[in-house]
């Protein structure tokens, strides 16, 4: 099926609520959505949706898939392990063939087990922990990169062009940011940086001086945490007052418009890994995205919502591909995908459903908004976009 770029108008539908019988009638073509709409997370989690409503927009625009239309079923999961589980149930009784969404590690796990008793494929857009593809299952994939890869950058970009010697590493506790922690220390001491902290705060407080001063008070020349957005601009003027001379450093948890928003000042001059931002992608499809993102909400994507978009395009293409609507025969297509080329570049994934050649950058917080600070050429070197 070709997928025609044209001006976001067909009307989207939402199945809310409906019984299994309904959201799997014969008119319409079922994918589920899982983000989180409430919680610390729902700006996040809004904007996934919006991704995903684009691209339907354009699927259905352009015929829908095998003749029928598709509709999405929304589930908040919170960012919530139980809630997750639940919202992944309610799915799989709305008769979804596929889904497409899981912004938390730690949310998506639980939801893929239960997606995963029914063999309805989930493609993450967001979720980086390693062991989601960890499993062996055929009906996982992502159209990201995942943590223990981003760590391996991570560590590269502090000793080859921070030049750090010591560096201090922080968790939320959460799977996401443990894992991405655990995967960057790794990589620091293989690459000889040495790691004079590495400890875990507690999600939701208002105040991080204890954590902060006890990671300053290790004498490191970089302060890693990998936990989200909204932690991390607590944490940010906590960072300042015990070192400003510390480079402080950010997970792509924290790419987020709402770490600049929240943290003000504090968040000046940090550096942040992450997988490459709307704004920054050059590409025609990406173009495209930015141009009817802002046209249908009157505002700038979040940094996930072209993931979601491209999750939601690969599904529509794997059931033209089936000619099947079954979730196996979707799995199946989309491992024997070669190329889509999405939104985000050009994606494919390997055995295990982790996407091929996933990309990395950095960008920095100047004056109030994100701008690149260096990217990885084609041997995986880091140069510096300053």
């Amino acid at each position: 099926m070709a997928y025609a770029s044209r001006p976001i108008a067909v009307t989207i539908v939402l199945a809310l609520g409906l019984s299994s019988g309904q959201a799997g009638s014969q008119e319409h073509v079922s994918i589920g959505v899982l983000a989180p709409l409430s919680g610390s997370y729902q700006s996040s989690g809004a904007d996934i949706v919006n991704g995903a409503k684009l691209a339907l927009d354009e699927i259905n625009g352009a015929g829908g898939v095998l003749g029928k239309k598709v509709q999405l079923v929304q589930r908040d999961d919170a960012c919530n392990p139980d809630q997750a589980a639940n919202a992944a149930t309610e799915l799989v009784a709305a008769g979804v063939v596929a889904v497409a969404g899981g912004y938390c590690s730690s949310a998506a796990l639980p939801e893929l087990r239960i997606l995963h008793t029914t063999k309805i494929p989930y493609v993450l857009d967001a979720s980086t922990h390693p062991a989601l593809t960890e499993h062996g299952w055929q009906d996982v994939f992502r159209t990201i990169g995942r943590t223990d890869v981003q760590g391996a950058y991570a560590a590269a970009l502090m000793k080859h062009l921070l030049h750090a010697t010591r560096a201090a590493v922080l968790n939320d506790g959460s799977t996401y940011s443990q894992g991405l922690a655990a995967s960057t220390v790794g990589a620091l001491q293989r690459d000889g940086v040495k790691v004079v902290y590495d400890s875990a705060l507690t999600p939701g407080q208002k105040d991080y001086a204890e954590v902060a001063k006890a990671a300053a008070d290790s004498h490191p020349d970089v302060v890693y945490f990998t936990g989200y957005y909204t932690e991390a601009a607590v944490l940010a003027k906590n960072l300042r007052a015990p070192n400003s001379t510390i480079k402080h450093f950010l997970g792509n948890g924290t790419a987020d418009p709402s770490l600049i928003a929240n943290g003000g000042e504090a968040v000046e001059g940090m550096i942040v890994t992450t997988s490459p931002l709307p704004q920054f992608m050059n590409g025609p499809g990406a173009r495209h995205y930015r141009q009817a993102y802002q046209s249908a909400y009157g505002h700038a994507p979040g940094p996930y919502s072209i993931y979601e978009y491209d999750a939601v395009h690969v599904i529509a293409r794997a059931i033209e591909q089936a000619r099947s609507t079954k979730p196996e025969d979707i799995s199946a297509a989309l491992h024997a995908l070669r190329r889509h080329d999405g939104a985000t570049g050009e994606i494919a994934f390997d055995e295990k459903g982790d996407r091929i050649k996933p990309v990395f950058m950095a960008v920095t917080v100047k004056g109030g908004r994100f701008l690149p600070y260096a990217y990885l050429d084609a041997s995986g070197r880091w140069v510096s976009m300053k």
